[in-house]
């Protein structure tokens, strides 16, 4: 995010067309929305990329979109979403996560005050978790051929010597483990969209997950797999990972952790709380000799109080999931059919 260090003063209400064309309006966003809050050593260097020294170890990128309607839900938004989203990839191949670069796409006649409260969310997002976003760019779309504000982001971090996760090491006797309840974020911003009047409100579980991961690895460093069910939730998770590592994954039901309202809104929308999108969970599998360790390190953690084992690795060579009810029967976990919850994250 390059900007010029003149005096210019903000004076109008919405984005036009002008704040996207590299002139001194541009200049005058950059400088007074987005180095104002974002204002870190790297980014001050003024240039069209950041330039850094990178640690000793493997380096890891990931860059994620960001598209979800509506922008503002309860527990977030869509700034404090992107920084978390990308925080979260990286950190699920065991890595601290370092820099971030954020790339917006704005709509002409976006609200200026909406604007530069998101850009405040994806500060404080960033400053919590102690991931700086070092550089970036800014784009305005006509009106109408946006939809307020798209997103990108991407993260850059550096894996420990001696750590090795990834999604085909899933070995037959391993633990499967997730961090908390599943489907909080999904159907909160469901609500929020829909304006289904639940009794009690919900919130989306986004939050940055490498501090938890960072003492997870420390406890295990055996851990085999990591990964955040995101779209497609816990199902299409599990169903990519028994994909990658040809295996089969045994849940059960009565083991993942559901919160009543999820399962309530689930059930009277006919969907599945395994297909729904989180945004602060983690599935995590590892060797059975180190589950209980995991657990407990897991639960010791804020982001983890509610942490459970939900399953174990199985042989099987047409590498389903599949889940013992609470009933005591059998069924296929199978990949979502479409998108029940479009523009989710």
């Amino acid at each position: 995010m390059t900007a010029h260090h003149d005096s210019i003063h903000m004076n109008d209400d919405h984005i036009d067309l002008s704040h996207g064309a590299g002139g001194r309006a541009t200049a005058q966003l950059i400088a007074n929305v987005f180095q104002r809050h974002f204002d870190n050593p790297l980014l001050a260097q003024g240039n069209d990329q950041a330039l850094f020294q990178p640690p000793a170890g493997r380096l890891v990128i990931s860059t994620d979109g960001h598209v979800i309607s509506p922008l503002f839900f309860p527990g977030g938004d869509i700034g404090c979403l992107s920084v978390h989203g990308t925080i979260n990839d990286v950190a699920m191949a065991g890595a601290r996560p370092l820099y971030l670069s954020a790339g917006f796409i704005i709509e002409e006649g976006f609200p200026l005050r909406d604007l530069v409260r998101i850009v405040e969310s994806m500060a404080a997002a960033a400053k919590a978790a102690g991931v700086p976003i070092i550089t970036g760019d800014t784009k305005v779309v006509e009106r109408g051929k946006g939809d307020g504000v798209f997103i990108t982001t991407t993260g850059i971090g550096v894996v420990p010597n001696g750590i090795h996760i990834s999604g085909e090491l899933a070995q037959f006797g391993d633990v499967i483990l997730i961090n908390g309840s599943i489907g909080d974020h999904g159907v909160a911003v469901l609500a929020q969209r829909e304006h289904l009047g639940f009794a009690t409100e919900l919130r989306s579980d986004t939050a940055a997950l490498h501090e938890l991961v960072a003492a997870m690895i420390a406890a295990v460093p055996e851990i085999h797999c990591l990964r955040d069910p995101t779209r497609g939730g816990v199902a299409a998770t599990l169903n990519e990972l028994a994909q990658q590592s040809g295996v089969g994954m045994q849940l059960h039901e009565n083991a993942i952790p559901v919160r009543t309202e999820v399962a309530a809104a689930c059930e009277l929308l006919g969907l599945d709380p395994l297909q729904i999108a989180n945004e602060g969970k983690l599935i995590a599998i590892c060797p059975a000799a180190q589950a209980t360790t995991l657990l407990t390190t897991m639960r010791a953690h804020s982001l983890g109080a509610m942490s459970a084992i939900i399953g174990e690795v199985v042989a099987d060579e047409l590498h389903l999931v599949q889940m013992t009810t609470g009933f005591g029967g059998n069924r296929i976990v199978d990949w979502p059919l479409g998108e029940q919850l479009p523009r989710i994250c």
